[in-house]
């Protein structure tokens, strides 16, 4: 392969996403392309340039000093990006602000392909984007500004990485700003984004993984199943999808599709409501079996509203549950802006 995608991943949130031949040292392919990552020698010998490596495989060489970076920081995935070479695809973070290295979240456009309406639970809202437009790591969002508001909002991209059409689940919020632009959206209206952003994004899969998904919070899962499609993640996967209404249950039709597509995956539903119809009343903790949890060894995501996923830990926690990894993203739903008469 001549290049891989490597994802700086700064710590105020922002993703850039570099191409690095495949016997190009990370540093240089970031300079490259006009991110200063952190450095003072670039020879193996400051550790001003040390990062984790979160995911991928490498090749650090030995022409580097062991006060720069020492066998034991090695071993736990540290990193000096003036000597990282990569042979696949990695995930890198970067200690210091987007801004410290002379980049930041990048803008881009889209048009309008299709909004879908279900009901009055939510919007799929598919965007045409440009074939050069972000990569983004499966679990991430991006802000989209609301046209002629002067404000933005966040949403998880639904849809897999590096395709045409960008995807999002949207949740329908009666007065709402962005609901009230979807309501009267057409093809072809422009819109204009900035990210990748977050660090909740799909991790390598090393174990069985148990997803929890609040309402629209089933968006970056949708994103994470598909890479996970693609990557044959043979490893079993269970979602657990809660909502508080039946009519907020959509999307169900396009997890039984990826439960055809990927091997051991599973997933089940539920609703708050007392009053449903749906056969398992209540919420995600009320439906989690001890099988799917592993004992622990289980990677944990969840997405959902805030009281969400208090409610999560307090579960694990009373019920002495350590996942080997807990990746969490709270979403707040906007209030609905007041318009004068």
């Amino acid at each position: 392969m001549s290049s891989y995608r490597i994802a700086l991943n700064f710590e105020d949130g922002v993703t850039r996403i570099i191409q690095c031949g495949a016997k190009e040292k990370v540093l240089d392919a970031a300079f490259r392309q006009r991110i200063n990552l952190p450095m003072d020698c670039s020879d193996g010998v400051c550790g001003t340039c040390k990062c984790r490596a979160e995911s991928g495989q490498y090749d650090l060489g030995d022409d580097y000093i062991d006060d720069a970076l020492s066998s034991d920081e090695a071993e736990q995935g540290l990193v000096l990006t003036c000597q990282m070479i990569p042979h696949s695809d990695c995930v890198v973070a970067v200690p210091v602000a987007s801004t410290a290295c002379k980049t930041g979240s990048a803008k881009f456009n889209g048009k309008v392909a299709e909004v879908t309406a279900f009901g009055e639970a939510a919007f799929e809202l598919v965007l045409e984007v440009a074939a050069d437009a972000p990569a983004f790591l499966p679990g991430q969002y991006v802000n989209i500004a609301v046209p002629g508001s002067g404000q933005h909002r966040s949403y998880s991209f639904s849809s897999p990485s590096g395709a045409t059409r960008m995807s999002f689940l949207i949740k329908n919020v009666p007065g709402g700003l962005m609901s009230g632009w979807l309501n009267k959206a057409g093809a072809g209206d422009a819109l204009e984004m900035t990210g990748p952003l977050g660090s909740f994004y799909l991790r390598p899969v090393n174990r069985p993984v148990l997803m929890l998904a609040g309402g629209t919070g089933l968006a970056p899962f949708l994103a994470m199943l598909e890479e996970m499609v693609q990557q044959g993640v043979q490893h079993p996967v269970h979602l657990i999808y809660g909502v508080t209404r039946d009519q907020d249950l959509v999307l169900v039709d396009r997890l039984e599709d990826l439960a055809k597509r990927l091997p051991g995956f599973s997933f089940t539903t539920c609703v708050a409501d007392a009053a449903t119809t749906h056969p398992r009343q209540g919420y995600v903790t009320q439906h989690m079996p001890a099988e799917v949890l592993h004992d622990g060894a289980v990677d944990v995501y969840l997405c959902g509203p805030p009281p969400m996923v208090e409610a999560v830990q307090k579960h694990f926690q009373s019920q002495g549950i350590a996942p080997a990894s807990f990746h969490y993203e709270k979403f707040v739903t906007s209030q609905p802006v007041a318009v004068a008469a």
